[in-house]
């Protein structure tokens, strides 16, 4: 009876170990194991809303404030003027400037009306995307690409026309295609293109 009872002693004790042997296991790796890193979509709506963020306060609390008091206007020729740059014009000159740091994310403006034909799509990705959000404007239009041996996510966020000087602007410039903008209208796209690990 003295051995029986040692003998399920024995496999109770090893029964027992070996469940929290696996207990510890589970529990410590989620320790040892972090996460693989942010979903590229949650990485898309971070920038974007940076991006966004940075351009209002440029358009309100600089353009229109200097504009106000008279202290400096925003051009076009901003440069050659020595003016300030349009809102639209700080957006891309701030992803050219991103594009040259060579990590691989990119973000620039797009629409199927541009004033500068360099904003045109480029891509059936582009152009696609131009179709979706000018459907639907509260949803970005994302995929993933690949240039060479990297792959790329990529989202189109609706550009919506948010001031009046934004509408004046487009409405009026002798480039322009389409002279009807009114306020919250789709003008075109902010197209964030995210490098993803191998």
């Amino acid at each position: 009876m003295h051995r029986n009872s040692f003998g399920w002693g024995l496999a109770i004790g090893a029964f027992v170990t070996c469940l929290l042997g696996q207990l510890e296991v589970s529990s410590g790796s989620k320790v040892i194991d972090p996460p693989h890193g942010i979903p590229p979509e949650m990485v898309a709506e971070y920038l974007h809303a940076v991006i966004q963020a940075d351009r209002a306060v440029y358009t309100t609390e600089v353009v229109e404030r200097m504009q106000m008091r008279g202290i400096v206007s925003a051009a076009e020729n901003w440069r050659e003027s020595g003016r300030l740059p349009l809102p639209a014009q700080f957006l891309i000159e701030a992803g050219r400037l991103v594009a040259e740091q060579r990590t691989g994310l990119r973000f620039r403006l797009i629409s199927n009306w541009p004033i500068n034909k360099r904003n045109s799509p480029r891509t059936d990705f582009e152009k696609a995307g131009l179709a979706a959000i000018q459907a639907n404007s509260d949803r970005p239009y994302t995929g993933f690409t690949t240039e060479g041996k990297t792959r790329y996510f990529q989202a189109l966020y609706a550009d919506k026309a948010v001031s009046q000087s934004c509408i004046g602007c487009h409405n009026a410039h002798p480039d322009s295609s389409k002279k009807d903008f009114k306020l919250q209208s789709v003008m075109g796209g902010l197209l964030l293109t995210i490098p993803l690990a191998p």
